[in-house]
C-alpha cells in the first residue's frame, strides 16, 4: 500500500480538509542594505521570523529560480548564514563536516573535518542534529556525538573544542545531542544533559571553559508531577536530562531568563548565574518521548508543546519573575514534535503530532488554546491524484504529470514578508497566507533535491531561501525583479 493511501486510511476521509559576540569584522561581511543575516537558530529573532520585505508575493510554476545547490552528507541541522559565507553541518562516512560556503555560489570557502562513529539507536541518520552559531569572527557546531567546536569563522582554523559526552556525566539518551547552544551575556549556554545537575551549562565562548553549572537532581528531586497521582518525582540518577528544544533568552518584566525546556520540564535561570527562578514540569507520560520544540514568548506568557501525548501549555510570568500561574493546560491540544511554534498577535500557529500521517498545521487562541483551524495542507480531491508504484512520486491521475506532495506533515514554517513560508517534510513548499480566520495557501512549489526527510527549517537571508535535505543544500532567489 502507498504511503498517500495509508494517509487517507489513516484519516478515514477520501477528502483532505482542512546578542552577536564582538569581533573583527571582514570585508565580505559588512552589513548588506539589501537583507540581514540568518546566523543562529530560528534567524536574528530566534522566533523564526524575519523583517525583510520586497519578496514574491506569489509563485508562478517558472519561480522562484533555484540559485545554486549542493550535494551534502547527512543531517537535519539548518544552515547558517553570515555575509557571504553560508555554514552547513554535515557528516560524510565517518567524518563529521563543518562547511562554509559561499552564499551567493555555493562554492566552499573552507571545511572543518572530525571523526565521529555515532549510530542514531532508532535508524534516524547519523548526521548533526544542531544549527551552526555564527557570530562576527567565530562558528560555534555541536555535533550529534557531543563534540562541541570552535572555530574562526574566516579560515575555518580550531579555536577550541569540547567533548561534552566525556567531559560530563551524561547518561545514553534517544537520539544524540540535539540542542543548539546560544550565546548570552558573554557566555555560551549548552544544554549538555549531565548529572547530576549538569543539565544546562555555561562556558566561556572565547575558551570553552565552564563558567557555571545547573538543572538536575537539585531541580527535580521530589517535585509533583502531574502524572501517576501527582506523586513526588523520585530522582534515580540515571535520568536523560538532555533536551532537544534550544534555551531561549529574554526578557519579562524587565527581568532577562534563561528558558530551556529539559525532558522533565521548563526551568527559568539567571544567565548570569544559574540561579534557578521557577520551574515547571511538563513531560511525556511515556518513556520513549523528548521535548524538542523551543518555547515560545509573547509578554509575560511562555508557551510550551510537545508530542507524545504531552500537548500544551500556557504560564504567565508574575511580576517577581521567581514564579507563574498556569493559564491552561491542554494534554489533546497542539502537540509540537520538533517545528517551533510561532505567535501572531493573539494566536499560535504550529505543527500538531507525533506521527506524519496525523499531523496537522492549527492556529489556536493564545489566552485559551481553542482551536481556530487546522490542515493537513490539502484541500482538494485525493482520487485526483496518483502515486506511482517505482518513484514514490505524485502525479496527477488524469494526466500522468508530476504534482507536489499534497500533505505538509510535520512541517516547519518561517515569516517573512508579512506571509507564512511553509516546507513540507516530504519538500512541498508553500507560501500560506497569516490569518485566523482561514488557512488559505497562496503558491506551492517542490524541487527534487528537497525530499523527504526535510525537517530543518527554511533559511532567508538577503532575499535568498536556503533549503536542506538529508542530501543536499538548495538556495532559491525569492526576490521581486528589480525594476528595469
Amino acid at each position: 500500500m502507498s504511503h498517500l493511501c495509508r494517509r487517507i486510511l489513516l484519516l478515514g476521509i477520501v477528502v483532505c480538509c482542512s546578542g552577536y559576540m564582538a569581533g573583527t569584522t571582514h570585508a565580505e561581511d559588512a552589513p548588506d542594505p539589501s537583507g540581514e543575516d540568518w546566523p543562529i537558530f530560528l534567524g536574528p529573532l530566534v522566533t523564526g521570523v524575519s523583517r525583510e520585505t520586497g519578496l514574491l508575493e506569489s509563485w508562478p510554476a517558472e519561480v522562484p529560480p533555484v540559485v545554486w545547490k549542493r550535494r551534502v552528507g547527512t543531517g537535519y541541522s539548518a544552515p547558517s548564514v553570515r555575509g557571504k559565507r553560508t555554514v552547513v553541518h554535515h557528516r560524510l562516512k565517518d567524518q563529521d563536516i563543518v562547511e562554509c560556503m559561499d552564499s551567493l555560489t555555493g562554492e566552499t570557502f573552507w571545511r572543518y573535518e572530525y571523526d565521529t562513529d555515532y549510530a542514531d539507536p532508532y535508524g534516524y541518520n547519523n548526521g548533526p542534529r544542531c544549527t551552526p552559531l555564527l557570530t562576527q569572527d567565530k562558528c560555534y557546531t555541536y555535533g550529534a556525538q557531543g563534540k562541541l567546536v570552535c572555530l574562526d569563522l574566516a579560515e575555518g582554523k580550531l579555536i577550541w573544542e569540547r567533548d561534552t559526552g566525556k567531559d560530563w556525566n551524561v547518561p545514553d539518551h534517544f537520539f544524540g545531542f540535539g540542542c543548539t547552544p546560544i550565546l548570552e551575556g558573554g557566555l555560551l549556554i549548552v544544554l549538555v544533559g549531565g548529572q547530576p545537575n549538569s543539565g544546562v551549562v555555561a562556558l566561556d565562548p572565547t575558551t570553552g571553559k565552564t563558567v557555571w553549572e545547573a538543572v538536575g537532581k537539585e531541580t527535580w528531586d521530589g517535585v509533583l508531577q502531574d502524572e501517576n497521582n501527582n506523586k513526588p518525582y523520585k530522582w534515580t540518577g540515571r535520568e536523560m536530562i538532555v533536551s532537544y528544544s534550544s534555551p531561549l533568552a529574554v526578557t519579562i518584566h524587565g527581568q532577562r531568563h534563561l528558558l530551556c525546556l529539559m525532558r522533565q520540564g521548563l526551568v527559568s535561570l539567571d544567565p548570569k548565574t544559574g540561579e534557578l527562578n521557577f520551574k515547571y514540569w511538563f513531560r511525556a507520560r511515556v518513556n520513549e518521548s523528548v521535548n524538542a520544540a523551543r518555547p515560545v514568548v509573547v509578554g509575560d506568557k511562555i508557551f510550551l508543546s510537545a508530542a507524545y501525548e504531552t500537548g500544551a501549555a500556557l504560564l504567565q510570568v508574575k511580576p517577581d519573575g521567581k514564579d507563574y500561574d498556569l493559564v491552561w493546560r491542554d494534554r489533546k491540544g497542539l502537540s509540537t514534535h520538533w517545528s517551533t511554534t510561532i505567535a501572531v498577535k493573539d494566536h499560535l500557529y504550529g505543527f500538531s503530532g507525533r506521527h506524519e500521517e496525523e499531523a496537522m498545521l492549527q492556529c489556536i487562541e493564545l489566552d485559551t488554546g481553542k482551536l481556530v483551524w487546522e490542515t493537513s495542507g490539502f484541500g482538494g480531491d485525493v482520487s485526483e491524484l496518483r502515486q506511482d508504484p517505482k518513484t514514490g512520486k505524485i502525479l496527477n491521475a488524469k494526466t500522468g504529470q508530476p504534482d507536489h506532495w499534497p500533505f505538509y506533515g510535520r512541517g516547519s514554517k518561517i515569516i517573512a514578508d508579512g506571509k507564512f513560508i511553509v516546507l513540507g517534510e516530504r519538500g512541498t513548499l508553500a507560501l500560506v497566507k497569516i490569518s485566523p480566520d482561514k488557512f488559505e495557501e497562496i503558491s506551492r512549489l517542490s524541487y527534487p533535491e528537497i525530499h523527504y526527510p526535510a525537517w530543518a527549517a527554511p533559511v532567508l537571508s538577503r532575499g535568498k531561501l536556503y533549503l536542506r535535505s538529508e542530501d543536499h543544500v538548495l538556495c532559491l532567489d525569492l526576490a521581486k525583479p528589480q525594476a528595469e
